[in-house]
């Protein structure tokens, strides 16, 4: 396959906001007819254009199944696929390449981690150990787990900011504990997890732990070596790569003894009427075709990240977060929503007497766009009495500007609501 699209080069460290933005194309679009303002990064993030022109490239100079052929598109396709593999392994600091799976995403990832690490070691009367921030995806697939095996669901409580009480995680990490799956960043508050702290406890007792990432990697530099999780799930489409594609990494010798998840193509040495015989890792668990040309696609995305570099990515973030907590926080009726020490640039609200899906209706008609609802983490909105939030997230591309449009038309909100 021919070499993707060149990545913009930049000085290291520096930050030229004007022309990251102009990397975006979509942001040159109206909605409503209006300039687009895009808060809603943490549902999915807009693509530049050196991960468009990879997908495209793939399927205009290099489309053909990998591992497969031993004809020239085979041989590259797959030499692409791997060093896409590659990248990720640099990405979050893995120790082998071969712990790096592809997936459709996070859910996915976590899914088979469920369905086979938890499904072998979780019997019944144990328990699996998870916060009460998780995302429905690190939810529904354990108590899958636990309802099939007779086990236990243990949920660590958050405080009215919306942080883990690290102490009652800690007293629930018990001798029948065989697993915590916990979020790094939560998508609902954005609070950021001391993870490597409860991987510590939980590693004390002897409790393998499953990181749910995905609203991690796009905002903080990720190492996994030094987290020292068993598991950790990342999805591509929140870090400025497409959908449909993700990653469980997954320490070696664990996904040596782990069954695969699916059958089928690729997943196999040898296949007879009486056995088969399983593939190495991380193939033993990418049965089938797989997403070539999400993981170019990726592999672009990632190399866009660090061409900025991810360190100054998330300040700039937190810049945007720190300026939108004071702007959107003082306007009258508005009550902020996880107001967790540590945060990444999630801004949840509600505002007084106002429905939210009301709320994203009228910022929708000013070319704003956010997220309202649940946000797939009901058990949040139930901890807090509230049915839903308004929920801005802010990306690379975010400007102090669109935050003051947000604030005008929280204002315009106020204004037909009295």
């Amino acid at each position: 396959m021919s070499a993707v699209a060149a990545v913009p080069i930049r000085k290291a460290g520096s930050f030229d906001l004007a022309r990251i933005r102009e990397d975006f194309p979509i942001l040159r679009m109206k909605a409503r007819g209006h300039d687009l303002v895009y808060l809603d990064n943490a549902a999915t993030s807009q693509k530049p254009q050196a991960v468009i022109d990879a997908i495209v490239q793939y399927y205009e100079s290099g489309n053909a199944n990998i591992h497969r052929g031993v004809h020239y598109l085979s041989e590259k396709a797959t030499e692409e696929f791997e060093v896409g593999r590659r990248a990720v392994q640099r990405f979050i600091n893995a120790a082998h390449v071969k712990e790096i799976v592809f997936v459709r995403g996070t859910t996915e990832a976590i899914n088979l981690a469920a369905q086979t690490f938890g499904r072998t070691q979780v019997g019944a009367g144990d328990e699996v150990l998870v916060t009460a921030m998780e995302h429905h995806s690190n939810i529904v697939p354990w108590q899958m787990i636990c309802q099939e095996k007779g086990a236990k669901l243990r949920v660590a409580p958050i405080n009215d900011q919306g942080e883990l009480l690290l102490d009652e995680f800690e007293q629930l990490l018990g001798p029948r504990t065989k697993l915590a799956a916990i979020g790094h960043v939560s998508n609902a508050l954005g609070t950021v997890n001391p993870v490597k702290r409860m991987i510590a406890m939980a590693h004390a007792r002897g409790v393998p732990v499953l990181v749910d990432g995905a609203q991690a990697a796009p905002h903080m530099q990720i190492d996994v070596q030094d987290l020292d999780c068993e598991f950790y799930a990342l999805s591509g489409h929140k870090m400025y790569g497409p959908t449909g594609i993700g990653v469980l990494y997954g320490k070696a010798a664990l996904l040596e003894a782990m069954p695969p998840y699916q059958g089928g193509g690729d997943m196999i040495r040898s296949v007879t009427w009486e056995k088969t015989i399983y593939n190495s890792i991380p193939y033993k668990f990418e049965a089938g075709t797989p997403d070539m040309a999400g993981v170019a696609g990726l592999k672009a995305a990632i190399e866009y990240m660090n061409g900025i570099g991810v360190e100054q990515i998330g300040a700039h973030e937190h810049d945007l977060l720190e300026y939108a907590t004071r702007v959107v926080g003082s306007l009258p009726g508005v009550r902020l929503v996880g107001t967790a020490a540590e945060k990444a640039g999630v801004l949840s609200f509600v505002l007084e007497d106002v429905h939210p899906h009301d709320i994203g209706t009228i910022l929708d008609q000013q070319g704003i766009a956010v997220r309202t609802g649940h946000h797939c983490a009901q058990p949040v909105m139930d901890r807090f009495g509230i049915p839903a939030t308004v929920r801005a997230s802010f990306a690379v591309y975010n400007t102090r500007a669109e935050v003051d449009a947000l604030a005008r038309g929280i204002g315009r909100v106020l204004e037909v609501f009295g």
